[in-house]
């Protein structure tokens, strides 16, 4: 294979992945709260789950993006293992949308010249129109598409190449499992079941494989891409590792049924009215093989849901630190465990805050693959849940210690500290129903909204010295200080404010939008401040620390 030019054809594959890569990003800008509300709400059967799968690939052009999805969605609780199952089978239906556009188009004119137009006019909307956020997703979905079959071209070319110097006879008697290995692990490499596809076209292309060669190297694909789903449940709850299991089972058994019988179906196809394309009858097969594993499987979702449910049971692992150590017989040490979880409490609701607001690092700075794929809500859920999770774990610790014998004094410090505990809650919970209108808020185009978030921030940075300043303080008796009171008041002044601010700029989010956003913002911090109060200083009365209004 000395050739073959190995850095045309790596660099093929790089351009080629960069330009899945920047596709997905565009599309996913473009169309994302689109999609997630699409798989919230049209995958309560399985039937629709798949088609559901089918229509989302097909749109994404990436299984690997919609497989990420589902697994966040389902470790965030947002939909259920059975209905998640369906939308995996999709996606392996609607990824051969790729193939089919590389095999219609990608071989049959000139690629280059085809691609740079798309890859010259990207660039200049992403460049040009980067304070256009709609502009600039559309220009990266261009570029994408150009670099993707730019990246075709290279490959396709190093390939014919090598097809022109070597003997390809010695390819003639290379066993079918040899080629349906070199998919799995070809595809487990690069992660990417579409890349691995032109791969095999380009090759089929320039006759240095057969066509039943190609087939197997595809089923071996299609067994290789569920790497993506097992790394991603690695570590992860036991619905996404059965959910991985479900898609290696699915993929791997279609595979295993279909592989004895690669040479029976390319004669069959051969022998077609389509007989005369290879390119297209191996993305026929491809598409065939997928559409019989889920006609074949379909029928048994439920025993296989019921089998897997069975599997990865794990014990529930308790998210308090000290409680669960300590007797409620001995009142005074159990009222001081509960102190003590309330410090846990304490930093996850103020990371929970400071995470939705974005205070912690700048816009796309230390991102996640989670955050990129979705957005910070929903990796930020699981904070929220593990706060819920805590408060009910200590609220049942708390009906145990009030079944003991305890002084007055203690049973007052008991309740100060669950009225701390709640109001930490609701402060978690008030700034969880802003969390999609601070992404709004983030990608605005005008300025009036963005000044606004940026206010509310560095709002937000003092409020935080405050409340941490408060939590240090000693004193018994603490009176409630100004700044606690005016925040009361808060969301009023940013209104009236903005308001003015309104009169010489325009917005593009609406004014109950920001309202919202005020009101929740300052209830939050107002009920983390209160809930420091009850927590640091017992005795301090309460009458006048109700909720704002």
């Amino acid at each position: 294979m000395e050739n073959l030019n190995y850095w045309e054809f790596i660099a093929g594959l790089g351009i080629f992945l960069l330009g899945m890569h920047q596709m997905e990003s565009g599309l996913k800008e473009l169309a994302g709260k689109s999609f997630r509300t699409l798989l919230q709400k049209f995958t309560n059967k399985s039937w629709k789950g798949i088609l559901t799968g089918t229509f989302i690939t097909s749109i994404l052009q990436s299984s690997s993006l919609v497989t990420l999805m589902v697994l966040a969605f389902l470790g965030a609780g947002l939909i259920s293992l059975q209905n998640s199952i369906g939308v995996i089978l999709g996606a392996n239906l609607g990824t051969t949308v790729t193939a089919w556009i590389v095999a219609t188009l990608g071989f049959k004119i000139s690629i280059s010249s085809f691609s740079l137009p798309f890859i010259g006019i990207g660039a200049l909307f992403y460049q040009f129109f980067s304070k256009r956020i709609y502009l600039k997703n559309f220009g990266l979905l261009l570029l994408g598409f150009g670099f993707l079959f730019f990246g075709i071209d290279l490959m396709k070319t190093s390939i014919e190449l090598l097809a022109q110097k070597m003997e390809l006879s010695q390819f003639a008697e290379v066993r079918l499992i040899f080629f349906l290995g070199l998919g799995i692990v070809l595809t487990a490499l690069i992660q990417s079941s579409s890349a691995s596809l032109v791969i095999l076209l380009s090759a089929l292309n320039s006759d240095v494989i057969t066509l039943d060669q190609a087939a197997a190297a595809t089923v071996g694909a299609n067994i290789g891409t569920t790497i993506t789903v097992i790394m991603g449940a690695i570590g992860g709850t036991p619905d996404k590792k059965r959910l991985a299991s479900v898609h290696f089972i699915f993929n791997f058994c279609t595979g295993i049924l279909i592989f004895p019988f690669i040479p029976y179906f390319i004669t069959v196809l051969e022998n077609s009215r389509i007989g005369g394309d290879h390119l297209i009858l191996l993305v026929v097969f491809n598409t065939l093989m997928n559409l019989a594993g889920i006609i074949i499987f379909f029928p048994f979702l439920g025993f296989l849901r019921s089998w897997i449910n069975q599997r990865f049971k794990t014990k529930k692992i308790s998210l308090t630190s000290f409680i669960h150590n300590v007797d409620t017989s001995v009142p005074e040490a159990a009222i001081k465990a509960v102190e003590k979880e309330l410090d846990s409490v304490f930093d996850r609701t103020k990371f929970f805050i400071k995470e939705t607001l974005g205070i912690e690092a700048k816009a796309g700075e230390h991102e996640s693959i989670w955050q990129k794929v979705l957005g910070r809500s929903f990796e930020l859920i699981h904070v929220y849940n593990e706060i819920k999770e805590i408060e009910d774990e200590i609220t049942e610790y708390h009906i145990k210690i009030q079944s003991e014998p305890i002084s007055e004094v203690e049973a007052r410090h008991l309740s100060s500290l669950m009225e701390s505990l709640r109001s930490m809650v609701y402060s978690a919970k008030a700034m969880k129903g802003i969390t999609q209108n601070i992404k709004e808020l983030e990608s605005a185009e005008r300025n009036l909204p963005k000044k606004f978030l940026l206010r509310i921030q560095d709002h937000a940075k003092v409020l935080f010295e405050q409340i941490e300043k408060l939590r240090l303080e000693e004193k018994e008796n603490r009176e409630v200080p100004q700044w606690l009171q005016q925040l009361q008041y808060q969301d009023q002044i940013f209104m009236e404010d903005l308001y003015k601010e309104a009169k010489s700029h325009q917005t593009d989010i609406p004014f109950s939008t920001l309202s919202n956003v005020g009101n929740e913002y300052c209830r939050s911090l107002y009920s983390l401040g209160v809930a420091v109060l009850h927590w640091q200083h017992p005795k301090t009365e309460s009458s006048n620390l109700d909720q704002p209004k």
